[in-house]
């Protein structure tokens, strides 16, 4: 039986379980079904303590009961009717339905995967980094720029006043350096101009990276797709995302020194939180490569400005592709071991959110 008063959890990620006073069963949302693998049918009529069979959990449940206020306990190891146990958290909130029976009282228990609650705690941790970073970008490139253009005008009026032509070479350098640096600084600034929005296909922003790479390395690069050609289209800004997934791209190539295999995978994700919003649908973007991995030294920093990998690299990359994707609503996020690496973009699809 559809409890209208419980029709909206359908559709939360969170997976929830509606309990009476004596901790049966009366409803379980999908994401619910989804985590314990077992269908809301099975849930029903069925105690807590029948389901899980752990004293930990039913202890939590008492206590929220008997207290009238909500109760979380962590650290629980449990799985539905003998399957695989899970590694969860339960919150456990006393609720009461006058709207679909008069008077019913129960409790409301979310369960929340562990890993998944660290996944968010990281995000949020990389979100406030990424804007530190920003903030600190744009005063030290200010900064330095100004000076820059200083240094290059005096070198050009000594060069001109040398007499010995041997000596210019030394002027050169300097021009030269203070343009390299020049350069850098454009790069650091460019992240801050708004994005341009429009509706775009995101096949058509790696169709466009993927022309790039192999024109790069035209032997001993293979860039495999893996597309979703069903996906909706995005807002977004093209080149920011061109620019973004190129970074990412261009960085596996120079790992695998020109020689590997790099894969381009799309999907949708549904009930996404992204920058602390849950969207409804997001895109999944995949770039999977089979290079060396990132050294573990720099695994924690990677999107810190100027930290960088390779030898004569800008630090910048990664860098520029966390402040993209930040202004696109999403977020990247990568795994990486010896023989391959997987960093993941998700970009909500639509502007309307849910907090």
């Amino acid at each position: 039986m559809a409890i209208p008063a419980l029709t909206g959890l359908d559709l939360l990620g969170t997976a929830i379980v509606l309990v009476d006073q004596d901790k049966n069963v009366h409803y379980a949302n999908p994401a619910a079904e989804n985590l314990f693998e077992t269908s809301s049918k099975s849930f029903l009529g069925h105690s807590i303590s029948e389901i899980f069979q752990d004293e930990v959990l039913d202890a939590a449940i008492d206590y929220a009961r008997e207290n009238h206020s909500s109760y979380t306990e962590n650290d629980l190891r449990i799985g539905a009717f003998g399957r695989s146990k899970l590694l969860l958290s339960c919150t456990a909130n006393p609720v009461e339905l006058d709207g679909w029976v008069q008077g019913w009282r129960g409790l409301l228990l979310e369960f929340r995967h562990i890993e998944q609650q660290m996944k968010i705690a990281r995000e949020e941790r990389l979100l406030d980094q990424s804007q530190a970073n920003r903030e600190l970008i744009r005063n030290l490139a200010h900064e330095i720029k100004n000076p820059l253009g200083g240094i290059r005008g005096a070198a050009q009026l000594l060069e001109r006043e040398l007499e010995r032509p041997n000596l210019h070479e030394y002027t050169q350098v300097i021009m030269k350096e203070a343009d390299r640096l020049q350069l850098l600084m454009d790069r650091l600034l460019t992240p801050h101009r708004l994005p341009q929005p429009a509706p775009l296909n995101i096949h058509e922003v790696l169709e466009r990276v993927r022309s790039v790479i192999l024109a790069e390395y035209p032997q001993g690069i293979t860039v495999v797709r893996d597309y979703d050609t069903s996906l909706p289209h995005l807002t977004g800004d093209r080149e920011q995302l061109i620019q973004a997934v190129l970074n990412i791209v261009r960085n596996a190539a120079q790992a695998m020194h020109g020689k590997g295999r790099i894969t381009l995978k799309t999907r949708i994700a549904r009930q996404a939180t992204l920058a602390r919003r849950r969207y409804k649908q997001a895109i999944e973007v995949q770039i999977i490569d089979n290079g060396p991995g990132i050294p573990e030294d720099i695994r924690d920093k990677v999107f810190y400005p100027l930290v960088s990998g390779r030898e004569g690299g800008s630090g910048l990359g990664l860098t520029l592709v966390q402040n993209f994707v930040t202004q696109h609503h999403g977020t990247v996020a990568f795994e990486t071991q010896p023989g391959g690496t997987t960093f993941t973009l998700l970009l909500p699809i639509q502007q309307n959110t849910t907090h």
